[in-house]
């Protein structure tokens, strides 16, 4: 067993090698924020684009949402452009799905419905829905959203659709609704960071993701990348994995106005969220390999600067390289995400920057260390 004095020794002698490592973590996370991050203040809304008014289908996957449909189909059958259809597919819902969609109809001749029966022999997710409403699809323009989506306004579609102006790939952004809970704020600020890491990565030329509540491209595309085959046996994927699959910096446009957000409910517990969360990391390991080491060395190097800097700061405290890239480091925090808030619409999460950027790598780790293997 190690006495103290033998603690105290091997301590000091590990504590420039420490401080080396800080000094590496720190540099790599200043040079993700000069080089990534910050290029959240060259994401703007499009201008208006006058012959942007292409026909487009919008589809929607639902499994027992009547409820969330009831809500939310009106909002996006009574969107304020001029062509558009609404393919709903009802994935073995055993609920007035059914009944709901009928009555629809009636009033809404753009919405147009199938199903998938329930087959105990057949085992399949949200894939193979969006695979028949892509296929089902009458137009070339092609815009995803979920059943639990509430876009924000009615001009949703056609700010989508500015994207097509010059690209082929269309990414928007879904952010949670907020509610008066602690978890509820770790949710939208893990969504924030999330939408401006994918969406700074697109800008510097480098898209490796979409969200399925917010996503638009080309049928075309989906065909020629014969839809979501290559990774069909997951789960999760539909959206993450086939834009990892085919976007690249000449084929993929931001939109992010305000109008174009489309809003969800989020988790309500703290497990709910972590299950969800390790649901989206069964996808990690389909990413190519140049985005899972740009993501990887990200968070690691985002853990080993908190968790370095905690340690060593009783012994640096007045070293000027070590409190500089301490400094340096946090002040690109705060101008970044402060300005992300502004952008995203969610300034009340701005005093609440450190804590939660303290706290989330940590609990993504965790998900990491405990998410379950994809299943074949």
């Amino acid at each position: 067993m190690m006495k103290f004095e033998d603690i105290l020794l091997f301590w000091e002698v590990l504590k420039p090698i420490l401080f080396i490592v800080f000094i590496i973590a720190a540099s790599i996370q200043i040079l993700y924020y000069l080089f990534f991050y910050l290029r959240v203040f060259t994401l703007k809304p499009k201008k208006s684009i006058d012959n942007i008014f292409e026909p487009v289908s919008v589809i929607v996957a639902a499994h027992n949402e009547y409820d969330n449909l009831k809500k939310n189909l009106p909002l996006i059958l009574e969107q304020n452009y001029p062509e558009f259809e609404l393919i709903l597919i009802n994935d073995r819902s055993e609920d007035a799905t059914e009944q709901l969609i009928a009555g629809f109809q009636e009033k809404y001749k753009n919405l147009r419905y199938t199903f998938i029966k329930n087959n105990g022999k057949l085992r399949h997710g949200k894939k193979l829905a969006i695979t028949l409403g892509v296929k089902a699809s009458k137009y070339e323009n092609i815009l995803l959203t979920d059943a639990d989506c509430q876009p924000s306004t009615a001009n949703w579609i056609s700010e989508m659709m500015k994207g097509f102006s010059s690209s082929d790939i269309v990414l928007g952004y879904g952010p949670y609704s907020q509610k008066n809970t602690f978890i509820n704020k770790i949710i939208r600020y893990d969504t924030l960071f999330i939408a401006m890491q994918y969406l700074s990565f697109a800008k510097a030329g480098i898209p490796y993701m979409g969200i399925g509540r917010n996503l638009a491209y080309k049928k075309e595309i989906f065909v020629k990348n014969k839809g979501l085959s290559s990774h069909a046996h997951l789960r999760s994927g539909d959206d993450d994995l086939f834009i990892n699959e085919v976007a690249n910096s000449n084929n993929t446009a931001i939109v992010i106005d305000p109008e174009s957000f489309v809003y969800s409910e989020p988790e309500a517990t703290f497990k709910d969220w972590i299950w969800q969360k390790k649901r989206h990391l069964t996808t990690f390991n389909r990413y190519k390999n140049k985005h899972k080491l740009l993501l990887g060395t990200e968070v690691f190097s985002r853990e080993l600067f908190y968790i370095l800097a905690l340690s060593l700061l009783n012994n640096y405290y007045n070293n000027y390289i070590f409190i500089i890239l301490i400094i340096i480091r946090i002040l690109l925090l705060i101008i970044s995400l402060s300005y992300a808030t502004i952008l995203f619409k969610e300034p009340r999460l701005k005093i609440f920057i450190i804590l939660l950027d303290f706290l989330l790598p940590f609990l993504n780790f965790c998900v990491h260390l405990i998410y379950p293997k994809p299943k074949r």
